[in-house]
């Protein structure tokens, strides 16, 4: 069996993809290979949309993406089929798909919020715990180290950085956001890069068309994140970016833990596009007030007053 090749970086079909793009590709392929659809077969977006409740933006762009693959083929005026039988699918990793250890990433932040994990851990103490084998003990803890939660301590072991452990860190890490974002926008020479918002603004339609229901936490915490950090971007000043991006890393494990409300996150979307819009308008002020208002209802929301 061939298996599916990593889509390359400079593929129009993958370039600046949303998260739940390969979310959804990955649920296709498996959905061929539990089905045992036959090389040939034809994958009809309409179809594709009821399976899977989404829309035909998600379902059209899922399917470019297995093109790039080599997962899927076209023909000119037919639409997409399976370039080889279901079953061959069995044990084919995406690129960027949803991570197999998500579960288990969400039980070793959970477990380290409540102080069952120190602060420092060895692969062999995550192995014994957890029962994994060492491969995938250093995959999850790679996965980590890219989200900026853990790092290699000189020699051996892992260190988990600084996080919020508490509501009153959490509830304080919103106040300082409301002091720093909204203002942001009303420094002199603010000027946002309209080339990455438009990409949050795809990320937020994406979400909405579909990918609230179909992306991991960690998915939603990152798009959410490019969001803010994108807009924090325009008034030109690194230690405001650095903040955030800092507070943002901190706060990363305790959103993932949280119940996440995913009929919530509509609104937040849907407020991050009211956003873009001033922000393209060049209402600044505006923007800025509402900034301050999207945050302190995401603070009431998710930790309460005060």
């Amino acid at each position: 069996m061939t298996p599916a090749r990593a889509p390359s970086s400079s593929s129009p079909a993958t370039g600046n993809v949303s998260p739940l793009i390969p979310s959804l590709a990955a649920k296709i392929l498996e959905m061929a290979r539990r089905e045992e659809l036959p090389r040939g077969y034809r994958l009809t977006e309409q179809a594709l949309c009821d399976a899977f409740a989404v829309s035909r933006s998600p379902v059209r762009k899922a399917l470019q993406f297995l093109e790039s693959t080599g997962a899927v083929s076209s023909i000119p005026h037919r639409g997409f089929q399976l370039a080889r039988d279901g079953r061959e699918f069995a044990g084919v990793a995406l690129a960027d798909a949803a991570p197999p250890l998500e579960d288990l990433y969400l039980r070793v932040a959970n477990d380290r919020i409540a102080g069952r994990l120190a602060q420092q851990v060895t692969e062999v103490q995550l192995m014994e715990r957890y029962g994994l084998a060492r491969p995938q003990v250093q995959r999850l803890l790679n996965r980590m180290a890219r989200d900026g939660l853990v790092e290699r301590k000189p020699g051996r072991g892992w260190m988990f950085r600084r996080l919020l452990t508490s509501v009153e860190s959490h509830r304080e890490s919103y106040r300082f956001r409301m002091m720093i974002e909204p203002q942001a926008i009303l420094e002199p020479g603010y000027a946002v890069d309209l080339e990455e918002l438009e990409r949050c603004r795809r990320e937020q339609l994406d979400l909405l068309d579909g990918g609230i229901e179909q992306c991991t936490p960690a998915q939603l915490f990152q798009a959410g994140s490019h969001f803010h950090e994108t807009v924090a971007a325009g008034c030109g000043n690194r230690f405001v970016l650095d903040a955030l991006r800092n507070v943002n890393q901190m706060r990363r494990i305790v959103e993932y833990g949280l119940q996440l409300d995913r009929s919530r996150l509509h609104r937040q979307c849907e407020e991050h596009l009211q956003l873009i819009e001033l922000l393209v308008r060049g209402e600044r002020m505006e923007a800025s007030q509402f900034m301050r208002q999207h945050l302190n209802t995401a603070r009431i929301t998710k930790v309460g007053s005060p």
